[in-house]
């Protein structure tokens, strides 16, 4: 849609100005009233320098898709990778006072290779405090082009998920068995009873090992142990006497998982 628009608005302006210079050199000169270049064939190239402008600022990186809520034609299709916000920065060019942002990402593709990118995004002001280095967000990319990247905008939170699941499980963060209970168990809250780190340390996330006591839903309580890597600001939220959610499978309790927010 960007190229089709942009394509459009470059047609209509060569047609604009060629009319215009068209009219002008053919125009009978005998007439000593005839105005050739003055006069109504002048408002062409005047909309032409109004429009093309406006076309070329309203689909740059990052702009259109703050006005369509979707990703370009281009990335729609893409890949979806996990982006962790290295910096960023912005560009200068605000949109309904809503600023553009150029975000440096180190993307890990579903190849499970990471390879350094950037997108450029309208983040609203009252979201801009949440992008910090650190944060992690699904991206959308293109195989064999890493120079680019988009956030993804589809709502596809099974494709994240998925992709999320897919990196734990290379990082040795998880196991299948856990991410059945996660999908499948039943959803609980547990009070963090004890705590332990033994000092396993992988992609910079400590492992922990928790003693929890969770509630059923009909509100009985059983005792059990949950272990997890967790990078270090995740940490402060599984302190003893700390509510968390978790998961279990009925008649499998002695193992439940914790559900942590990817973002603290």
């Amino acid at each position: 849609m960007r190229t089709k628009a942009r394509a459009a608005a470059l047609v209509f302006g060569a047609f604009a100005f060629a009319f215009y210079l068209f009219h002008g050199f053919t125009a009978d000169t005998t007439d000593p009233f005839a105005m050739p270049w003055v006069g109504p064939q002048l408002a062409l190239p005047i909309i032409a320098m109004t429009i093309v402008p406006i076309v070329f600022a309203f689909t740059g990186e990052g702009i259109l898709q703050a006005f369509t809520g979707n990703n370009s034609s281009e990335f729609r299709g893409g890949l979806v990778g996990i982006g962790t916000v290295r910096s960023f920065h912005h560009t200068g060019v605000t949109v309904n006072d809503q600023p553009q942002v150029r975000v440096h990402f180190s993307v890990e593709g579903m190849d499970g290779k990471v390879f350094e990118s950037q997108a450029r995004m309208i983040v609203p002001l009252t979201e801009l405090a949440l992008l910090r280095p650190g944060v992690v967000l699904p991206v959308r990319y293109l195989p064999g082009r890493t120079d680019k990247v988009e956030v993804d905008l589809s709502g596809d939170a099974a494709a994240a998920q998925r992709a999320m699941n897919e990196s734990m499980l290379r990082k040795g963060f998880t196991t299948p068995a856990k991410l059945d209970i996660a999908a499948r168990g039943i959803q609980a809250q547990a009070v963090v009873r004890s705590l332990s780190v033994p000092g396993e340390i992988r992609d910079g996330h400590t492992r922990i090992d928790l003693g929890l006591v969770v509630t059923r839903p009909d509100g009985s309580t059983f005792a059990a142990h949950a272990e997890k890597f967790l990078p270090p600001a995740l940490v402060a939220g599984v302190q003893v006497g700390r509510i968390v959610q978790v998961h279990y499978l009925p008649g499998a309790e002695q193992e439940v998982v914790l559900a942590l927010p990817v973002n603290a």
